[in-house]
């Protein structure tokens, strides 16, 4: 437990924050005091860190089992390029130690489960949910949920995102708002759907105000509103989110009392290469081992020109947005194996050859990724 009075440092560094009235010193204690879990030290966790880092929050937990790549450095700012190869969790301490080194900082390098969620959280105040993923978003709220934690909510894709906070003072939770996941592949990550770089820092400070607000018991926080952010139109919407009497987990009568296997519940397979994209999919060995066999065979890559240049593996690049009215071009008598980033926008390729009379058409399942990291690591992944 910190000690319940601020040093001379720490007045000096909070004078800006002490000299609001709905802070001061009783305030700044409080955040000493508080303790906030972030999920996640990427696009999100960056800015939540380093921002409640500043804030005086006084312990911070990171949980996080990936490494710092080279991908990640446009918009995850907690990192510096010379982390690439790092444990997240391991640069992401030294920034917030650097930041602020009053802050008590807890590091997990795990991927978080139902195996150790609830151990995880119940050791802090509040959940900053930084995830990429809608499995682990709904594990997030149902630990939060059980375990009657705020679960301050952000998500991020392309232009636009989105925040909220769940599971706060009988507000609605997650599930009130997405009953279940959408289905695997109709939404697209950020790997392949792309985010702007300074998008999550846009998300990650709202969540963090969030937070602060919580623990001071100031304003009016976003429990029972979802607002979008539009980076383009530079607007904000405001949605309504009621809790739902019939959810499964905060409703009247509750039916999940303990957590359950969520990468089952969204559909996700263990690994992407595994998930079957097209009925005429190739694993990136089956491929390999054809195009050893059989040099006539040819790549079609239907990715865009600004990712071919960033690596490729000599297909020839026809985007999907341009095969329709390219198919001329190409002969139904050759055999084509398509690809993409990760096998979603080559399996549509597939489909729409086939339709047009091409019958030896097959898709590279798992894209150029899952070929770098199967076939050949010299293959940069971005």
């Amino acid at each position: 437990m910190p000690d319940q009075k601020l040093s001379s440092t720490e007045k000096l560094r909070y004078a800006r924050q002490l000299g609001l009235a709905q802070v001061g010193a009783a305030g700044q204690l409080k955040l000493k005091a508080a303790s906030v879990l972030i999920v996640g030290a990427g696009g999100l966790g960056s800015p939540v860190a380093m921002y409640l880092a500043a804030t005086g929050i006084g312990r911070i937990g990171l949980v996080d089992f990936d490494k710092v790549d080279h991908s990640n450095l446009h918009r995850q700012i907690i990192h510096r390029t010379d982390d690439v190869g790092r444990p997240k969790v391991e640069s992401a301490s030294e920034t917030i130690a650097a930041i602020n080194p009053d802050v008590q900082i807890e590091s997990f390098e795990v991927a978080l489960s139902r195996d150790n969620a609830m151990r995880i959280a119940e050791q802090y105040d509040i959940v900053i949910d930084g995830t990429d993923n809608f499995a682990t978003r709904y594990l997030v709220n149902d630990v939060c949920v059980l375990l009657g934690k705020p679960n301050c909510y952000g998500s991020v894709l392309q232009f636009e995102g989105q925040a909220s906070v769940f599971s706060h003072e009988g507000g609605p939770c997650y599930r009130c708002l997405y009953p279940a996941p959408p289905a695997a592949g109709v939404v697209p990550s950020c790997a392949e759907g792309g985010v702007l770089g300074v998008l999550p820092g846009m998300i990650g400070m709202i969540q963090a105000t969030e937070a602060v607000k919580i623990i001071l018991g100031i304003g009016e926080t976003l429990s029972g509103r979802l607002l979008l952010y539009d980076s383009l139109d530079m607007s904000f919407r405001e949605l309504k989110v009621r809790r739902d009497p019939t959810c499964p987990i905060c409703g009247d009568l509750p039916t999940i009392r303990e957590l359950a296997d969520y990468e089952a519940f969204c559909g996700n397979a263990s690994s992407q290469q595994a998930v079957a994209q097209s009925p005429w999919d190739l694993s990136p060995t089956e491929a390999k081992r054809q195009l050893d066999s059989d040099p006539s065979i040819r790549l079609l890559d239907v990715r865009e020109s600004d990712e071919y240049e960033i690596c490729h593996i000599n297909g020839r690049l026809i985007p999907l947005d341009q095969l329709a009215d390219q198919i001329g071009r190409l002969d139904p008598n050759d055999t084509y194996i398509v690809h993409c980033k990760f096998g979603k926008r080559s399996a549509e390729a597939v489909d729409l050859l086939r339709r047009h009379g091409f019958d030896r058409v097959f898709n590279l399942r798992g894209g150029i990724d899952a070929w770098s990291q199967v076939i050949d690591p010299d293959i940069r992944r971005y």
